[in-house]
């Protein structure tokens, strides 16, 4: 194996519960639900949610379930908002375009 192709196991478990969390922002998940839906122990996603926690990408609710944080939702709006952009720049130059094929 070359360096270009060596990875993490660790970071790739705690990627892998972060994604998990996708579409869970108001209700969370819990320990268990995220162990059985990924096939790890609840040892393991407790570190891996307690690294998640640290670095600012998840919060643990007030039920003890487990959700990504405002950050990630930030992160997740400010690319909404460039793409909007970007959008809306496009929209303008085909308008210029379409206006001088029409002279």
């Amino acid at each position: 194996m070359n360096d270009k192709t060596r990875t993490s196991d660790s970071g790739g478990r705690v990627l892998r519960v972060f994604k998990a969390l996708r579409g869970h922002s108001l209700t969370g998940l819990s320990n268990g639900d995220l162990a059985k839906a990924l096939g790890e122990s609840p040892a393991t996603i407790n570190r891996c949610m307690n690294t998640l926690i640290a670095e600012g990408m998840a919060t643990k609710l007030d039920t003890g379930r487990f959700a990504l944080s405002i950050a990630v939702l930030q992160i997740a709006q400010a690319h909404a908002n460039e793409m909007a952009m970007a959008q809306g720049r496009i929209n303008e130059i085909n308008q210029r375009v379409l206006a001088g094929a029409n002279r």
